[in-house]
């Protein structure tokens, strides 16, 4: 039995070396050998002056903050601390043991000093990779959005229109800094609840929950690889349904790829992105949310639109009972006719119980594109768009699902621009994974069918080796019955 010697340090080590103490298959080497990091010098070389001290090198600054997402380390701080103690992180940020690892606030002031712009570059680095990959086919599109917890306590909330909010002084210089930043603030609730941590994030409730505040995460994913081509951060009160165009336009920017089929939810299924995704010539499948929220509410048990009949000649609606609905007023805003029948005749009517619940009368309302819609509306209920919608409801999931090992179910840092860059980071980190593991798989492949041709030349030369040993004695036995 041996017993192990006190610890004694020595003055030199002369046989450590960090490439030799990492293994071949590590993670970081796969990404160093795949991710070019240097692109970063051309990007913000412009933000930095000739005076002064001289910073951290920029790629080291941006493999620091990919690590803190793609290891979810909790703070800026406690990744400094460990920095020195992980060999891997040494080797992947190329220091050396004795080497000074910077203090934390290079990342914060970095990130303020480079701004937004320089992480959606990276991000979109990382996707063109994956489409040279043949990871992404771009033609068709899937979308969706998640909620992320804002990083500040509900009791940082405050009612702008109590009028205590005028006797405290630090209150009126957090308004006139509200005013400055143009907070952008969707609902009521939001323009009057603001938050003294994080201005930016949103008073939003989610199902019977509590009134949290966050932001919410809108993604597109490409379903040939599941890899992320679009992303954006907005307020937790933001309706999906307003950024379909937005995810379509940075996806064909992104990736040069025409979208031809756009897949979302309900949310997604209003008459603006249907009629939009007409002009543009793409395929939206996605429920309709008129006939979605049809037959619940104030509208259960009430004849639906499709039982009146609509004659284009006229003009006009037939309904269930024969009366005649004609077209009465014009909605600007909404871009749709009005048709409707007289208050009388409907007051009379024996199917006015099972019609309409209203005093003046039952109303239809026509789109002024409504043949167009209507074209659209068809191909949303076809059997490849119900495919396509139950694809979603796994593919969406599991994307997100998988950002959660990252840490963006809460955000790390405040304010609408910094939570932008975490989404970046957090996407870029994720397609970074399924591009390595891509690769991995494709080595095992490779490997896989040298093996195989191995094995069948092996066979093939048993084979031959048996073949010519036949031939051998079939010679030797013809030479005895000569001989006889």
């Amino acid at each position: 039995m041996g017993r192990q010697s006190p610890p004694q340090s020595r003055l030199f080590y002369t046989t450590v070396s960090l490439e030799k103490r990492i293994r071949k298959d590590h993670p970081l080497r796969k990404i160093v050998e795949m991710v070019d990091f240097d692109f970063i010098y051309g990007e913000v070389e412009d933000r930095y002056g000739i005076n002064g001290n001289v910073s951290v090198a920029p790629p080291v600054i941006l493999k620091m903050m990919l690590l803190l997402i793609l290891y979810n380390v909790r703070s800026e701080r406690e990744l400094m601390l460990t920095i020195p103690e992980r060999l891997d992180w040494l080797w992947f940020l190329g220091y050396d043991l004795d080497d000074e690892i910077p203090n934390h606030s290079v990342l914060s002031k970095a990130r303020s000093r480079w701004g937004v712009e320089v992480f959606r570059s990276f991000f979109e680095r990382i996707v063109r990779q994956c489409m040279e990959a043949g990871l992404v086919d771009g033609s068709k599109l899937f979308v969706d959005a998640s909620l992320i917890d804002a990083h500040a306590s509900n009791n940082s909330v405050v009612d702008t229109h109590d009028l205590k909010r005028y006797l405290d002084k630090n209150y009126r210089l957090f308004e006139e800094r509200l005013d400055e930043g143009e907070v952008e603030k969707t609902t009521p609730a939001n323009s009057r609840y603001i938050s003294r941590t994080d201005p930016d994030a949103s008073v939003t409730r989610h199902g019977g929950g509590k009134p949290r505040l966050r932001y919410k995460t809108h993604r597109a994913v490409d379903p040939h690889g599941e890899v992320i081509t679009a992303t954006t951060i907005t307020l937790g009160s933001h309706d999906e349904g307003d950024l379909l165009m937005e995810m379509v336009s940075c996806h064909e920017r992104t990736t040069g790829v025409r979208v031809k089929t756009a897949v979302g939810d309900s949310k997604y299924g209003k008459i603006d992105n249907f009629l939009y995704c007409h002009e543009l010539g793409i395929r939206l499948h996605a429920p309709s949310i008129e006939q979605t929220h049809r037959g619940s509410g104030r509208q259960e048990g009430i004849f639906s639109k499709e039982v009146f009949d609509y004659d284009p000649q006229t003009d006009t609606f037939t309904c269930p009972a024969g009366q005649i609905l004609r077209r009465r007023n014009y909605h600007k805003d909404r871009r749709q006719y009005e048709y409707k029948a007289p208050a009388g005749i409907c007051a009379q009517c024996h199917l006015r119980v099972r019609c309409t619940r209203a005093t003046d009368g039952r109303t239809l309302k026509r789109h002024e594109r409504q043949d167009e819609l209507d074209t659209m509306l068809h191909l949303a209920t076809s059997s490849k768009a119900q495919r396509d919608i139950k694809t979603r409801q796994h593919l969406a999931e599991r994307s997100f699902a998988w950002s959660t090992r990252y840490g963006y179910k809460r955000t790390r840092w405040r304010r609408l621009w910094r939570v932008q860059i975490q989404d970046f980071l957090v996407a870029a980190v994720q397609n970074i994974t399924i591009l390595i593991n891509h690769s991995t798989d494709k080595l095992s492949k490779s490997n896989a069918q040298k093996g195989q041709q191995r094995t069948f030349q092996n066979i093939a030369g048993v084979f031959s080796g048996f073949r010519y040993s036949i031939m051998m004695l079939g010679s030797k036995f013809s030479v005895n019955c000569n001989a006889i």
